[in-house]
């Protein structure tokens, strides 16, 4: 990776416990099941042998990518950011666009990112044109759907 994988403490313990789901409980099972289809007899028309061992590649290339995620996350809790006045890693940001419609927007990880919920991944190109700014600033960005200017609200972060 050429850059950082930034995470919230909360998104990290959702990453592990996917993995630990998947390692300590799904595949387990269905590492038996796939032991039980394969002493039935002949493997090439048995569905049960068959979807097991698709699911079980699915699992193992999930848990690969959870585990090079986690390895190289880098764990950043928002509550102790130091400059609350500029938009970091963490920020809930309010900004308003040319038409005065609003918008609220957490910056978070990228594997955390979830859009309909308000929470922006931290290489979003509209996160990348807010990094650094300050209640009052205005700011551009290029969108799919052409150029817009953001101007910052407000800026809040969690409480330790």
């Amino acid at each position: 990776m050429d850059r950082p994988n930034y995470i919230t403490p909360a998104g990290y313990a959702a990453l592990r416990q996917e993995y630990e789901a998947l390692f300590a409980v799904e595949r387990p099972k269905l590492v038996d099941t796939i032991a039980w289809a394969a002493g039935n007899g002949d493997r090439s028309e048995n569905g049960d042998y068959i979807y097991g061992r698709k699911r079980l590649r699915e699992i193992d290339r999930r848990l690969g990518w959870l585990s090079k995620r986690m390895k190289a996350a880098k764990v950043i809790d928002p509550a102790r950011q130091e400059d609350r006045s500029k938009v970091w890693f963490g920020a809930t940001v309010t900004i308003v666009d040319d038409d005065d419609n609003e918008r609220v927007l957490t910056l978070v990880g990228d594997d955390e990112a979830d859009a309909g919920k308000g929470r922006v991944g931290w290489n979003a190109p509209l996160v990348r044109a807010l990094r650094g700014a300050s209640v009052g600033d205005l700011r551009r960005v290029t969108l799919p759907a052409g150029e817009k200017e953001y101007e910052v609200i407000a800026i809040t972060y969690p409480i330790e």
